[in-house]
């Protein structure tokens, strides 16, 4: 027996599970619908839902193809509940956790299709702030396109503004998933359209390389990344393209282009990346930094892979990094601008060691350590040589020994 959903909708199974809430496959008067069933904390808050309502126009009014659409907004007793298209298929992140990185002319057809979602959102004043492929929807009954793309859109609209209200947070807090948190959320700034062109090409860059461009150990690491790092080049892709990439990850807003020019720009490189394979390089290390002292080799556990580290005490580590409003508190000045050194993320052709990792450092303790013994056996060598040659020139006296010599005088 369904589960009832107001009085128009049932929610019959659930299809999954955010950090918002749970997804249901439901039924409405129309047929077949996805129910998202937000968390009771928030459906309690009556401030927030009454805010939440007044979204509820500008919601509904967003059609868009690559939109996933929302038919409905249920305020029922203790449900709070978003009534949206189904969609026949997965979302990103599954995709890419199954194949860890796509070809090029995929990932780019994909991010164009959301580029296109943006920009209808973004006409009707809607800023998404929680790009990231968990909220990007492949339509694996829509027809394939460039590199066997199935079609993308984009859902989870309203959702961060939700949560993110004055009774929930201070401005000493923000929200949001770290490793796709444009420079100006991490300063302070409120969020513009901008924010979702910065998330949206760190999509690209994860969805080509496997991995964020400042993901990788603790948040506060990843939110210094966002401000003081500058991106490190995919080697084996276009020029114009990582050039594109570059300014929609540039750190001032105004440097960044419109989701419409994104869309427009991505699909004129789609010709030039017909048939190339997905990248092949390998992960930064993710491994603590460690001290640079000479010290007995330590077994370790093998770390956990990147962006799963918890960003509250008990979250599970699985997909901690990547959850969705988490609240986080803003870096101070001093520490966003400091720790440059030793937080470059570089990636690498695969099998070659990152500089400076500890990988790197500890293959140079083992060069050094080699390098000296093979010096002090040189060295040893060298001092019994000269022995030998001094001990042969004093048994070797000019006059012939005949057995009287006396011994030398002290």
């Amino acid at each position: 027996m369904g589960r009832k959903i107001g009085s128009r909708y049932t929610a019959h199974q659930i299809l999954g599970r955010g950090s918002a809430g749970t997804v249901w496959l439901g039924e409405g008067p129309e047929g077949p619908v996805a129910i998202k069933l937000l968390r009771e904390d928030l459906a309690s808050d009556q401030e927030l839902v009454g805010r939440f309502v007044q979204e509820r126009t500008a919601l509904l009014s967003l059609d868009h193809a690559r939109v996933v659409g929302v038919h409905d907004l249920v305020v029922d007793g203790n449900d709070l509940a978003l009534v949206m298209d189904l969609v026949r298929g997965t979302d990103l992140r599954t995709r890419l956790e199954r194949e860890r990185r796509l070809a090029p002319e995929a990932a780019v057809a994909i991010v164009a299709d959301v580029a296109d979602a943006l920009a209808a959102a973004h006409a009707a004043g809607i800023v998404h702030r929680d790009v990231k492929p968990e909220n990007v929807l492949l339509d694996m009954q829509g027809p394939l396109g460039p590199g066997g793309a199935h079609p993308a859109l984009l859902t989870d609209f309203g959702v961060a503004k939700l949560i993110d209200s004055p009774r929930r947070t201070r401005a000493t807090k923000i929200i949001g998933t770290p490793d796709y948190l444009a420079p100006e959320i991490i300063e302070g700034l409120p969020p513009r359209a901008a924010v979702d062109i910065y998330a949206l090409a760190t999509v690209l860059y994860e969805l080509l390389a496997g991995f964020t461009p400042f993901g990788g150990g603790h948040p506060g690491a990843v939110l210094r990344r966002h401000v003081t790092e500058t991106v490190v080049p995919l080697p084996g892709i276009p020029e114009e393209l990582w050039q594109l990439m570059v300014q929609c990850l540039a750190k001032a807003p105004a440097s960044r282009l419109r989701a419409s020019e994104l869309a427009t720009r991505l699909r004129e490189q789609l010709p030039l990346l017909a048939g190339m394979p997905p990248l092949d390089v390998d992960e930064p290390d993710a491994e603590p930094e460690e001290s640079y002292e000479e010290a007995a080799p330590q077994p370790r556990e093998k770390p956990p892979r990147r962006g799963a580290v918890p960003l509250v005490p008990g979250a599970a580590p699985a997909d901690a990094n990547r959850d969705t409003h988490t609240s986080m508190r803003v870096p101070a000045p001093d520490e966003l601008a400091g720790g440059a050194r030793g937080t470059a993320r570089a990636p690498r052709t695969a099998g070659a060691v990152r500089p400076g990792s500890a990988r790197h450092r500890a293959s140079t303790r083992r060069r050094r350590i080699t390098l000296g013994v093979a010096g002090a056996l040189v060295a040893a060598a060298v001092g019994v040589g000269a022995w030998y040659a001094t001990s042969g020139d004093e048994s070797s006296p000019s006059t012939p020994d005949n057995g009287n010599s006396a011994p030398p005088v002290p």
